[in-house]
Parts: structure tokens; sequence; C-alpha cells
């Protein structure tokens, strides 16, 4: 049994009908991201990578499941399964380097946000803390640094993030110690990144950071998308005004 790149997305759409997941829809709108398939005509098992994200549909596959994308660095993904078949599929592939996660999905409410509570919320940030939107120079500090480049590194390099990406920074003494931005991009909105600098956490940047961007966002007409690893992350989007939709499972995959 061989597998296919999929070049033309329509093929596999039908397999991923339902998914409210945005990295899925980067993919399938040409966006962002790598699919595959075990044919290209009428295919019965589907694979989507976006960043470090990998996604399922259809019957289990043992060839999706291990296939990696070429070109590809890095050694670790988050598999996310449509079911428990799948799910079984990748432990019995993966055994001990698959680490079973329960991830946290977050409605989309594109009419649910505060504007005034999120601009108090941006507005209220003390000293000796700063907000300043990712230019070139944030950029190329937050590359610079790996607690924070997931902020921007999906993207080409700068000049495709100006393009495509937006994003936040807060500063102190003029370096970056937490920032909100785009991870992925689709038609219509952001996957939103938060990431901050151990010793600066629980101390309100994130927060704000998080609110200027969703602020940014809604004055472009985009949908800044949240999904959480963690229920500090749950915690961290219902300040926001997010709502949490359901807990679901994940496998984190070393030696990809």
């Amino acid at each position: 049994m061989g597998i296919v790149e999929i070049i033309e997305k329509s093929s596999i759409a039908p397999l991923f009908e339902g998914w409210q997941e945005t990295m899925i829809w980067s993919c399938l709108q040409g966006v962002m991201g790598r699919a595959y398939a075990d044919r290209e005509e009428n295919p019965e098992s589907a694979q989507i990578v976006v960043a470090d994200f990998c996604f399922f549909a259809g019957t289990p596959n043992r060839e999706l499941i291990k296939n990696k994308p070429s070109g590809r660095d890095s050694d670790f993904i988050i598999m996310v399964p449509p079911d428990e078949k799948w799910a079984a599929a990748i432990e019995a592939v993966w055994q001990s380097s698959a680490k079973r996660v329960v991830r946290y999905a977050i409605k989309k409410e594109p009419d649910g946000f505060d504007p005034e509570r999120l601009r108090e919320i941006a507005g209220g940030l003390p000293a000796p803390f700063s907000l300043r939107m990712i230019d070139k120079e944030i950029y190329g500090q937050i590359m610079e640094h790996s607690w924070c480049e997931d902020l921007c590194s999906q993207f080409a390099g700068y000049g495709d993030y100006e393009k495509r990406g937006l994003g936040v920074a807060a500063l102190v003494d003029g370096q970056v110690v937490s920032g909100a931005s785009s991870y992925t991009v689709y038609r219509g909105g952001i996957e939103i990144e938060i990431d901050t600098r151990a010793d600066y956490r629980r101390r309100g940047a994130a927060l704000a950071c998080g609110a200027r961007l969703i602020l940014e966002c809604l004055k472009r007409g985009l949908y800044p998308s949240w999904d959480a690893q963690n229920p500090g992350s749950v915690s961290l989007a219902e300040k926001l005004g997010y709502h949490l939709d359901k807990e679901y499972m994940a496998y984190e995959i070393s030696g990809y």
C-alpha cells in the first residue's frame, strides 16, 4: 500500500468534513501545510501536516501514520486522531514514542468578544512592560530564542510574516518577554500562539498581548482562533472572552 501527496485538496476535503480546526482549513485552502492520502482519486484515508500538528481522517492507515513530509526537520509532532481506531493505530505504530495527552478545544464565537474589556486589559499592563506590534526588529529578536520562536516560525521569513502574519510582543528594556502571534493562518483568520519567558510569567503580559492581538484581528476582519494545550491556557482564554468547547485526545510523538 502506497501513499501519495495530495496537491488538489478537494479530493480529501469530504474526509475532513465537520472538523472545527483551523489548521485543517489552512491546508484544505492551500494556505499552509501539506496533505497525503492512500490514493489520489476517492481516497479512503488522509493525513494533513501543518506546523507541529498532524491530523488524520477516514480509515486508519499505518503508512500515513508513519509518513513524514520530505524536508521536515523537526523530530516532534502532535498527532490528532479523529477516533479511538486511529488512536489505537497511532499507539501500535509509535509505541513508547507516543505520549497520549488531553488538549482543549475552544469554541469559535465570532461575536463573543467585548472590545471595551479587551482594550482595558491591553491598556492595563503596568511598567516596566510595553506592547509593540511585531515588526522586522521584533521578528528578528523572536527568532533568536527557542522559547518564543513558535510565535513566528511557521513563516518563510519576515517578508512572509509581514504579508500574512500578525502579532504583538511585550517588551522590558527593549527585550521581548512575552508575545501573542499567528501560529498559522487561514482565509479569514489566524490560530493564536502565546509564549512568555519563564521569569516573566503570571504578571499579565500574556493576557495583555492576547487582548491586543484579538483587537487587531477584529479590526482587520480576522477571527482569532484559540486551541489550548493545558488548563492554564483555557483559563487565559476565558479571561479574554473565549469559552471551552471540549477536551480531545492527541499524541505527542518524539523521534518522528
